[in-house]
């Protein structure tokens, strides 16, 4: 509870320097007075600030679920090919049936998240039990084979600025009121791993540990990837995807707090969001009233937060 109320209170100030940073300046003293800041607090601050937070937490929960269903802490789902998968998805209605309600778009990218999340369980199946470093190597052997399809397939069809916006950006900057709403599925989603969590905590010492106890592993997995899929699909298809942020958190969170997680999903929710929130604030005010997309400052930030976990020993040796 302590870790939980320590990022909240990091939390609450960040989401309010959010609402006031922006290139048209706005002054609680005059808020209710002027109908144009009520508009844009309501129509732009806001939404942006709240898809900020859902984003983050939402990705680091996705993050956590996919640890737990491969059993390696160096993996992500925009590592093992899911990412790219989704764009896929995304891609292929868009050339269909590029009129096609968002909805739409977003059942076809969950199920082209979930199709390639599952390519590569079925792939690590094939590896040996002690080589653990393997794992993540195949994941991104697969991201660079299917972002390599996605590039070809955008480059033919002239939709190579869209790929960029789903896979390599990373922002908030469109993100105004209507547009943003799918993500609350995603935090559904992500709601629905903390219900299952002593599932997904079983599920992480292996699949004959997990059916001594009752329970099917085969079930277990697929709810994973259902919760895995739709945060990916509806992160990509809302701003974009954003790096490092279901890698770092989880692994910073189970090293202090263990792998109870029970206890700790709400721990990892709040950092995803902190992280992703202050990442946020950094690239609006960096070249100010300028911004510089959120995906590019994270994937400064995290990469040295990875190499910190890589380097770090363990606090209890």
């Amino acid at each position: 509870m302590r870790p939980t109320l320590t990022l909240l209170g990091l939390l609450v100030p960040l989401s309010v320097a959010s609402l006031l940073i922006g290139a048209a300046g706005i002054g609680f003293a005059s808020f209710g007075s002027d109908p144009h800041m009520a508009l844009i607090m309501s129509v732009s601050r806001l939404p942006r600030t709240l898809a900020v937070i859902l984003t983050g937490a939402a990705l680091a929960i996705a993050g956590v679920v996919m640890q737990q269903m491969v059993r390696n802490r160096f993996v992500e789902p925009g590592t093992t090919g899911t990412a790219e998968s989704a764009a896929l998805g995304l891609l292929a209605v868009t050339i269909v049936a590029p009129a096609s309600p968002i909805w739409v778009k977003m059942v076809v990218a969950s199920l082209a998240a979930m199709a390639g999340t599952a390519l590569f369980l079925r792939l690590i199946r094939r590896l040996p039990a002690r080589e653990v470093l393997l794992v993540p190597v195949v994941g991104l052997i697969l991201s660079g084979v299917l972002g390599a399809i996605v590039t070809f397939v955008g480059w033919q069809t002239d939709l190579l600025q869209l790929i960029s916006i789903w896979l390599m950006t990373g922002e908030f900057s469109g993100v105004i009121a209507g547009r943003y709403e799918l993500l609350w599925f995603a935090a559904g989603a992500a709601a629905l791993a903390w219900f299952a969590a002593d599932r997904f905590s079983i599920l992480g010492l292996g699949r004959e540990t997990t059916t001594s106890l009752g329970l099917n592993p085969d079930a277990v997995m697929r709810l994973g990837l259902v919760v895995v899929s739709v945060v990916t699909a509806l992160v990509i298809v809302t701003v974009g995807m954003i790096p490092f942020v279901g890698l770092v958190v989880p692994n910073i969170v189970a090293r202090r707090l263990g792998d109870n997680l029970r206890a700790t999903l709400p721990v990892t929710a709040a950092g995803g969001a902190t992280l992703v929130l202050a990442c946020d604030i950094v690239g609006r005010l960096v070249r100010f009233p300028y911004e510089v997309p959120v995906g590019t400052i994270l994937g400064v930030i995290g990469s040295g937060l990875f190499l910190w976990l890589l380097y770090r020993e363990p606090a209890h040796g």
